[in-house]
């Protein structure tokens, strides 16, 4: 199925990233303190990743928290339908959209940027991720009120 935009809200969402260390677990923690609790929430990567540590500054200064969650492969998952597929980067999009191309799972594109490539000072470089916080935040909520 192309990109849809579903009506209702979804009872499962599934946030993918490259290595389901940065975009997508922010991206998880966020929806689980921003959507409604019955909402299913989940977070994979096309690869394995490492957790960054950064992440966890970001998130603790929001008051959030992934707690022990280890990054998880999205061909991994034990349970692989989900109501919605929220990818992140661009590869995330690509293998999103080849898992579900027989199926009805509504598929879309967030492109994110990746705060990693960002150099600098520990100050920079945090405002990056802070700044990707916000887009992901606002692009919830975007989602929340529809």
């Amino acid at each position: 199925m192309s990109e849809t935009h579903p009506s209702a809200a979804p009872g499962s969402i599934l946030f993918v990233c490259g290595m389901n260390s940065i975009r997508s677990p922010m991206a998880e923690a966020i929806a689980r303190s921003v959507l409604p609790t019955s909402v299913y929430v989940a977070s994979a990567g096309v690869k394995d990743g490492e957790r960054d540590p950064f992440v966890d500054v970001i998130l603790a200064e929001e008051g959030l928290s992934l707690g022990d969650r280890k990054p998880q492969k999205y061909d991994d998952l034990a349970d692989g339908f989900f109501d919605l597929i929220v990818t992140l980067s661009p590869e995330a999009h690509h293998a999103a959209m080849s898992a579900t191309e027989a199926d009805a799972t509504a598929v879309e594109f967030w492109p994110m940027p990746d705060p990693s490539a960002v150099n600098g000072s520990r100050g920079q470089i945090l405002d990056a991720y802070r700044d990707l916080y916000r887009r992901i935040r606002e692009k919830l909520e975007d989602l929340r009120r529809r």
